[in-house]
C-alpha cells in the first residue's frame, strides 16, 4: 500500500477504482458527448487522450495532473455533477487549475454534489497509480493506493 497526502479541495471518504491520465484532461472533450446525449455514464470521448479515451469514468477516481482546454471546463464539471455522472474523485498530482476548482466548488454548493477533490498529491502519485488500482481517499486528503 502506498500513501500520499494532498490538499483537500472538496473532502470526503471513499474507496473505489482509479482511472489514470498521465496528461492533462480536456474536460469539454472528455465529458461533452455523454452529457449532451444525456447518458447515464461518462465514456471519455477525448480522442487526444489515449489514457482515458473510451473508458467509463463515472463513479471512479480520475487521477490526473491538471485539467486543460476550454474556459467552459468548470461548467462542464458542474454539469456532469448535476447529472450525477461525474467521476467520484478528482485526484490532482499538481495544483488544481482555476476552472476545475470553480466547477467542483459550484457542484458542491449549487448541486449538493458529493464529488471529492484533492490536489498537490505530487508527481510520484501519478507515476505510482495505474488504471484499475483500488484507491482509498479520506477527508483529510490522504490517498492510498491499495
Amino acid at each position: 500500500m502506498k500513501t500520499f497526502k494532498g490538499r483537500v479541495i472538496a473532502g470526503g471518504d471513499w474507496e473505489g477504482e482509479a482511472v489514470v491520465s498521465r496528461g492533462g484532461v480536456n474536460t469539454l472533450a472528455t465529458f461533452q458527448k455523454s452529457a449532451m446525449a444525456n447518458k447515464k455514464e461518462v465514456i471519455a470521448s477525448d480522442q487526444n487522450n489515449p489514457d482515458i479515451y473510451g473508458r467509463n469514468i463515472t463513479g471512479k477516481a480520475l487521477c490526473l495532473p491538471i485539467t486543460i482546454g476550454s474556459t467552459t471546463g468548470g461548467l462542464v464539471i458542474q454539469t456532469v455533477c448535476q447529472m450525477k455522472i461525474n467521476p467520484k474523485c478528482f485526484l490532482f498530482s499538481e495544483h488544481i487549475d482555476p476552472l476545475a476548482a470553480s466547477g467542483i466548488v459550484l457542484a458542491k454548493i449549487w448541486e449538493d454534489s458529493d464529488v471529492i477533490a484533492v490536489d498537490e498529491l505530487g508527481a510520484e502519485f501519478l507515476s505510482e497509480v495505474k488504471t484499475g488500482d483500488r484507491i482509498r481517499v479520506t477527508s483529510d486528503g490522504t490517498v492510498c493506493i491499495l
